[in-house]
């Protein structure tokens, strides 16, 4: 996935009911610090919103408190917060997920404009390298019309970099977005992993979808998505201590593309299933207010 440099937050802030009821409490700047630094990690992992150290290793109250550099039991009490006011969402994992974080920083249209950035860059340096190579002539004259028609491309990559910007301003959540893709196989992605590993998620869950899309914009197919499911299950049915890794925020999160590359190793026995106790509990969908975005 791409680095996050930088991350939204909204100028009503601090006119939201619940940011205004937290700075009535007890150690507020304390606990709205812990909230800028719980946006920041986020965009740092860049997963989506989840938060954590490691694939496989969440944080702890005693984790953050050290990174945040603040006192345990108000980050304790600024996570309960949270928590309570549906801003942050825990799974059974322990892993923090930020409330509505892809749809109100507008990741895909970020996204799009980096890629429209990179393409301008890649222009930039071959026009620099082609005139190292030919210099203009002494009349001043330029050779050949390779350069006007790379200016005027140049152009049209600027136009369109100022209309997205703009779509990113008059950004709706409830908006239907046309850059968004239709057909991604949601359904059978999860199916397909609940027959492999014996699990019970749901492929309405919000966060699962938002794992899959982002695999999917990145380019991997629905092969692409069995053949880890087929290679993690391969390695983790019979392991006690990993079964329970066999799940949407682990197959699907960053690691996907290391996954996918690894080779299938070969297991001797048969086939038997994941225990579904070692699976975490899925969320609901409910769609709560984002607080801070």
């Amino acid at each position: 996935m791409s680095d996050v440099k930088w991350i939204k937050l909204s100028v009503s802030m601090f006119d939201d009911e619940k940011i205004r009821i937290i700075e009535s409490m007890p150690e507020a700047d304390t606990i709205l610090i812990c909230w800028v630094k719980l946006l920041s990690l986020a965009g740092k992992t860049n997963a989506n919103g989840y938060i954590f150290l490691a694939e496989n290793i969440p944080y702890t109250d005693d984790m953050l408190a050290t990174v945040f550099n603040r006192p345990l039991n108000t980050v304790r009490l600024a996570l309960e917060t949270f928590h309570k006011f549906g801003m942050i969402e825990v799974d059974q994992e322990h892993y923090i997920n930020i409330k509505n974080w892809g749809k109100h920083q507008s990741l895909d249209r970020l996204d799009e404009i980096r890629e429209q950035a990179r393409i301008r860059k890649r222009r930039q340096r071959e026009r620099e390298k082609q005139a190292a190579l030919n210099p203009p002539q002494e009349d001043g004259h330029v050779t050949g019309h390779e350069n006007v028609t790379d200016i005027e491309e140049d152009k049209e990559l600027d136009k369109e970099e100022d209309k997205d910007l703009k779509d990113i301003k008059e950004y709706s959540p409830d908006k239907p977005q046309d850059h968004v893709p239709t057909e991604i196989p949601y359904q059978e992605i999860v199916k397909y992993l609940n027959s492999k590993a014996e699990t019970q998620y749901k492929y309405t869950s919000k966060k699962t979808k938002e794992l899959i899309h982002a695999r999917w914009k990145d380019g991997f197919t629905l092969d692409d998505f069995k053949k880890v499911i087929d290679t993690k299950v391969n390695q983790w049915i019979n392991d006690p201590n990993m079964c329970g890794y066999l799940r949407p925020i682990t197959l699907f999160g960053t690691k996907f593309e290391s996954y996918l590359n690894e080779r299938p190793a070969q297991r001797k026995g048969t086939f038997k299933g994941g225990s579904k106790n070692g699976s975490p509990k899925q969320s609901n969908d409910e769609d709560f207010e984002y607080i801070g975005l």
